[in-house]
């Protein structure tokens, strides 16, 4: 199976790369969401995609914060008001940014900022298992950053 990875870029001014999350991005905190940067989509992209989720989460497929389609390729920043910008459910159920809340003592959460360059468009408004699932094979190219956060 090939590396789905070149030069793909996303990144936070808000979050660092394996930094905590700061309380305001949190739901015990204000649940502001963060801004988000793009570069590189590669040749071929017809959109992009964003899905934020948690693994570590005490649920089988973790936790789902943040579903965004319809990124435009040439985007260099995520603005939900762009045209053909879509949020899909989180696994709250909400069409919504849904901020980590962990369970109190459960330690440290990675909350895992995934970008998927693809080569087909999404149709509808998947949950993050059937994007997965159903557009596997579209994904061009992908990137990350991780933050984390704990609640003791």
């Amino acid at each position: 199976m090939p590396l789905f990875i070149a030069d793909l870029a996303v990144s936070s001014p808000d979050i660092e790369n394996l930094g905590a999350i700061p309380l305001n991005f949190t739901a015990d905190g204000g649940n502001d969401t963060p801004s988000i940067e793009i570069s590189g989509a590669p040749e071929g992209t017809v959109e992009l995609a964003l899905i934020v989720n948690d693994p570590d989460a005490p649920l089988a497929q973790g936790f789902t914060h943040w579903v965004v389609y319809g990124i435009a390729p040439d985007a260099t920043t995520l603005d939900l008001s762009a045209p053909g910008v879509r949020v899909a459910p989180n696994g709250a159920g909400q069409a919504a940014y849904f901020g980590p809340q962990p369970p109190v003592g459960h330690g440290v959460h990675h909350y895992f900022f995934f970008l998927y360059a693809l080569g087909t468009p999404v149709e509808g408004d998947p949950s993050r298992e059937e994007f997965l699932a159903t557009y596997a094979d579209s994904i061009i190219e992908q990137a990350r950053f991780v933050g984390t956060f704990r609640r003791d």
